[in-house]
């Protein structure tokens, strides 16, 4: 699911781009108004349910296995550019497209279409670098990395991971609007089981429990060993 996602919202990115292109070359009014209007749907229909999607299922395996968020380079650098990528698609590329559109249907001159040739083309190879992260998983562990590897999630979570995807796509269909609230929802769950694990899993010192437990353990450990020394003086 999350490579399903991830190269469909690649490909949506760079057909944005492509549809850009036309918008900007052409002297046609006609095929200027159908470039921007594909390209208002294609984000609206797809690329941002995609990136959703991609975004979550990324989200829930870093929570849900060893890799953790910070514990490698190669992750935390695909996390902090997955949030990046979402900022600019939701609050710069969806806006332009939207004034775009507008301008478009009211026949007035477009804005410049460069901010989504080139917004939409750097989505789409930020996306590609991240696949390549994915494979290669250059730099090692971070200094964040605590010892020790954290314990895989319950299977009703990757089941999960799975399927609340679909359902949100079904509602922003259905709804005509993308919104992820399973998801959050989902994920918040997931960080909450995580933090459980790390819990159960942390090692404990001796006495950690009972702070005055491990002193007293020792009072009468030593007291069981001086009392044959002193039947044997007397």
């Amino acid at each position: 699911m999350h490579v399903l996602a991830s190269v469909g919202w690649m490909s949506q990115a760079f057909a944005l781009a492509a549809l850009g292109v036309v918008a900007a070359s052409t002297e046609d009014a006609a095929t200027r108004l159908a470039a921007v209007s594909m390209a208002h749907t294609l984000d609206g229909y797809l690329l941002a349910p995609m990136a959703n999607a991609a975004a979550f299922t990324g989200f829930v395996l870093s929570a849900a296995t060893a890799w953790g968020y910070v514990r490698h380079w190669w992750v935390l650098t695909k996390f902090a550019l997955t949030l990046v990528q979402l900022y600019a698609g939701i609050f710069i590329l969806s806006k332009a497209l939207n004034e775009a559109l507008a301008a478009a249907q009211a026949g007035r001159e477009l804005p410049s279409p460069m901010l989504q040739v080139v917004g939409a083309g750097l989505m789409g190879c930020g996306l590609a670098f991240q696949a390549w992260l994915s494979v290669a998983k250059p730099g090692g562990k971070t200094r964040w990395a605590r010892a020790g590897k954290p314990a895989t999630a319950p299977t009703w979570v990757f089941v999960g991971g799975a399927l609340v995807p679909l359902t949100d796509l079904g509602i922003a269909i259905a709804l005509g609007d993308p919104m992820p609230m399973l998801s959050l929802l989902f994920l918040a769950a997931v960080l909450v089981n995580r933090g459980h694990r790390r819990v159960r899993a942390s090692p404990r010192r001796p006495g950690s429990a009972c702070p005055g437990c491990g002193r007293s353990r020792a009072r009468r450990s030593g007291r069981r060993r001086r009392g044959p020394r002193a039947r044997g003086s007397r």
